[in-house]
């Protein structure tokens, strides 16, 4: 404790008044203040802010002469906190055994601030002695012990509380937890979805830019040239349509029997560039992957392949950029598993339905049908989530202008508009059933189930009606008319009459696709 002394700078110390920060004033012994409060009839008190006890008529001190401020306090306290040893036993002192007693000397020397204007002195009044005896005594009573200044004490800390944890991506994607609704609709609105990256889009790009790079090596070897110009230009800019064949085309005759092809027509071979073409081979050497020994074509697998396969460069780049812009953001939403599925479901009912009423005898290759059926899926978010989509009619306008573009692109050879119509109706099918859709109210959230518990079904039953169409009825008996969606009629196919391949039984008659 310090008590407050006033200096007059209008008095000169002629006057009577003393310099109170003079050294003699300084080592000058202690003598209370007739303005302090007492706490006894001979005692005074001191600041509650450094806990200090009052001394009063109970605490005696003794030997007071000659000793300052400080020194007195000390004595005071230590004299306080002493707890008398009970009877019979031996006194207990507060200082610890390992700490030797302070000297006498310590008492004597003067106290002296360095630094009288600062607010916050970082060593105490006391020895280190001193210091010690008295955390020790503190810390027996069960006290706090708070290191402080006997003239200034610092308010007390809070202890900061622990942050909680952020909610598991479990209980993220399942939406429950801490993962509430008011979250879900906020990322949705931000394009946050399950995951990160599109990690399937990534690898099904490098992988078809791999094989459309296989594609013009073939044709090169073949032609000396990796685009086609004879015998028919390729407008897409990439290979024959013998070398997409070749190569796991969708090609029915090399599927199943076809009536009006046989396996031994003759068509251009893969080396041909003669129009009319002069060098032909049977439609079984032109199919590869081995042929099928003098029995029934039963390459299967054409409905598949035809996914990692492009009529050109024009056809490629379009459909990656599609992939990687649309079908890239489906995926980060749905996950990886569910667009797994989504995109190869929709990419092999495409060729199903393209098999079954395109022109048998046009090959067809391409992603589009999978690359619709994520199309399809940003269609089922569109009225899942109209509420939450910015401008969603003028969102509308614009994906009808890229679906009525994306059928058009149908109509180039080598290029099915079945494919894209089929991948359109899967994509929506099972998109329905993967696509994480918020539901805010029960009602909404019944429709969906409803919608998915319906479209589980008929997705597996359009597979099996239209597979088992393919290999054991006439493709044309059901719909006559449905090969005007994937056909321009003109003079060069028949008006899309017969199957849509020309072909000589001779081989100078000359043949062409």
């Amino acid at each position: 404790m310090a008590h407050s002394i006033w200096y007059d700078i209008d008095h000169p110390t002629s006057q009577g008044y003393a310099d109170p920060f003079s050294d003699g004033a300084r080592d000058e012994p202690f003598r209370p203040p007739d303005s302090l409060p007492l706490g006894g009839a001979d005692g005074f008190a001191t600041s509650r802010a450094s806990n200090v006890p009052a001394i009063g008529l109970s605490t005696s001190i003794h030997n007071t002469s000659g000793m300052t401020e400080a020194q007195l306090v000390a004595t005071g306290y230590r004299q306080a906190n002493t707890t008398p040893a009970p009877p019979g036993e031996q006194r207990r002192s507060v200082i610890r055994p390992d700490m030797p007693p302070a000297s006498p000397s310590a008492l004597d020397t003067a106290y002296h601030d360095d630094d009288l204007h600062s607010t916050f002195r970082p060593s105490s009044v006391f020895s280190k002695g001193d210091e010690a005896s008295l955390i020790e005594s503190s810390t027996q009573k069960g006290q706090a012990v708070h290191y402080q200044d006997l003239d200034y004490a610092e308010p007390n800390h809070k202890v900061p509380t622990a942050v909680e944890e952020s909610p598991d991506s479990w209980k993220k994607l399942s939406g429950a937890g801490k993962y509430p609704l008011e979250q879900r609709i906020e990322d949705k609105k931000r394009g946050i979805g399950r995951q990160k990256y599109p990690f399937v889009v990534w690898a099904l790009t490098i992988a078809m830019v791999g094989v459309f790079i296989n594609e013009l090596v073939v044709n090169a070897r073949a032609q000396g040239s990796p685009l086609s110009f004879k015998p028919v230009v390729n407008p897409m800019l990439g290979p024959s349509g013998s070398a997409l064949i070749n190569l796991g085309a969708r090609f029915p005759p090399c599927m199943k029997s076809v009536t009006s092809i046989s396996s031994s027509t003759l068509m251009p071979c893969l080396n041909d560039t003669a129009n009319p073409p002069t060098s032909l081979c049977t439609i079984e050497d032109v199919c590869g992957f081995g042929g099928w020994g003098n029995g029934t074509p039963n390459q299967w697998f054409r409905f598949i392949t035809p996914i990692f396969l492009h009529a050109g460069i024009i056809h490629i780049l379009l459909n990656m950029l599609a992939q990687v812009i649309v079908s890239a953001q489906i995926e980060r939403e749905m996950g990886s598993g569910g667009f797994f599925i989504t995109y190869f479901a929709a990419g092999i009912f495409g060729n199903v339905l393209g098999g079954n009423f395109s022109l048998v005898g046009s090959p067809s290759v391409g992603a589009s049908g999978a690359i619709f059926g994520t199309i399809a899926v940003t269609w089922v978010d569109l009225f899942a989530h109209w509420r939450y989509h910015h401008q969603p009619w003028k969102r509308l306008a614009w994906m009808s202008v890229e679906l009525v573009f994306g059928i058009a692109l149908g109509y180039i050879p080598y290029v099915d508009n079945f494919a894209h119509l089929g991948g359109l109706c899967m994509g929506l099918l099972v998109g329905t059933t993967f696509y994480p859709v918020i539901s805010p109210t029960r009602r909404h959230k019944m429709i969906m189930w409803v919608f998915r518990l319906a479209a589980i079904p008929l997705a597996v039953v359009l597979f099996v009606v239209l597979v088992r169409n393919f290999y054991t009825s006439d493709p044309y008996a059901a719909c006559s008319g449905c090969r005007y969606l994937s056909c321009i009629p003109l003079s060069s196919n028949d008006y899309c009459q017969g199957t849509g391949l020309t072909y000589s039984t001779t081989t100078t008659g000359g043949s062409s696709i």
